[in-house]
């Protein structure tokens, strides 16, 4: 089967600095796809090159078969959902305004409109009453879930997280894991997503892709990385996960 995303050769350069270097990876239909790695490693870069944000300096970046060009890229975005850490909301916008600007821009009607968002809402575990509220009202959490609504407001094919739950407390944070998980889940949606933080890499990833210095080190299950490490970075990455203290666990 042909992949929904296809970066062929990729590079790019910011400054003179390398970012992504000769980088090739194919994104699966209907899974997730979780780009792991330290700060610096090129995850953002390469997910920013799928949405046509950043354009590579050389290689291709291919969408549904399609090359996806400067020209091509606004109309293409319209198929895929973006969700940036700390959320990304227009401040000035309610919530009903930031999720269904966009909807509200291509005429969709508005029974449409609401049925969506009952939908969506309910996914993510939101009432209605936070509709008429700005973002400034909400908790981080719950900018987080009416990020997430939005970017799957126009049913996109393709869905794609910036580090989306970095700056949450650990609570919080959890919940939000297993509130995106269930979403991934019920909607069949094809995903990529960026983090650190190789525990939630595991938890939410049917594929982990390690980068360093803007390449793929290690491609696999989180088992692939923890069992059988491509080198001894992949090693020490693994092992910089820390899990609490044995006295603390008892």
């Amino acid at each position: 089967m042909t992949p929904l995303v296809l970066l062929d050769g990729v590079s790019r350069a910011f400054g003179g600095a390398m970012a992504v270097y000769s980088l090739t990876l194919e994104v699966a239909r209907g899974r997730t796809t979780v780009l792991v790695g330290p700060s610096g490693s090129g995850k953002s870069t390469v997910l920013r090159m799928m949405v046509g944000l950043v354009r590579p300096d050389a290689g291709r970046v291919l969408f549904e078969g399609r090359p996806l060009t400067e020209a091509s890229a606004p109309a293409e975005r319209l198929r895929m959902g973006l969700v940036l850490q700390g959320g990304g909301l227009f401040p000035h916008l309610t919530v009903e305004g930031n999720v269904a600007l966009v909807a509200r821009h291509l005429g969709w009607p508005e029974p449409r409109i609401q049925a969506r968002l009952d939908a969506l809402l309910g996914r993510v575990q939101l009432p209605r009453a936070v509709l008429p509220r700005t973002p400034a009202e909400l908790s981080g959490g719950q900018r987080q879930r009416v990020s997430l609504v939005r970017a799957l407001m126009l049913e996109p094919a393709l869905l794609l997280l910036d580090e989306p739950l970095g700056a949450l407390d650990p609570i919080i944070r959890s919940e939000l894991q297993d509130d995106l998980k269930a979403t991934f889940h019920a909607l069949e949606t094809t995903v990529v997503l960026v983090t650190h933080d190789l525990a939630e890499a595991a938890y939410l990833g049917d594929t982990l892709v390690l980068l360093r210095d803007g390449r793929i080190v290690q491609e696999g299950t989180a088992a692939d990385l923890v069992h059988r490490p491509a080198d001894p970075f992949v090693e020490r990455f693994v092992r910089a996960q820390r899990a609490l203290p044995l006295g603390a666990q008892e």
